[in-house]
């Protein structure tokens, strides 16, 4: 097996398991156990990764970081906007 093959079969496993999380925060209103401080670190993580492939070049790094740090983002952003309205 090829490390790039090995790559892209690791990022396609990490990045599909923030899949599950993305939807049920976007449809689901109660995110209050979701930890933004969790998200946030995992994001700037995730952008680190992705810095990281860009400049080694490495197609799997690249993708599959894109990928999880729009999740992150996606995720990020609910929690931000349901945590900052005001309750009724």
């Amino acid at each position: 097996m090829s490390a790039d093959l090995l790559g892209y079969a690791a990022g396609t496993l990490t990045t599909v398991c923030f899949v599950p999380q993305a939807v049920k925060i976007v449809r689901d209103p109660d995110a209050d156990g979701v930890s933004r401080t969790m998200y946030v670190l995992l994001a700037v993580g995730v952008a680190a990764w992705l810095a990281y492939g860009i400049a080694i070049r490495s197609a799997p790094v690249v993708i599959f970081n894109a990928l999880t740090l729009a999740l992150c983002l996606v995720i990020l952003r609910q929690l931000f906007r349901r945590r900052s309205a005001p309750r009724a």
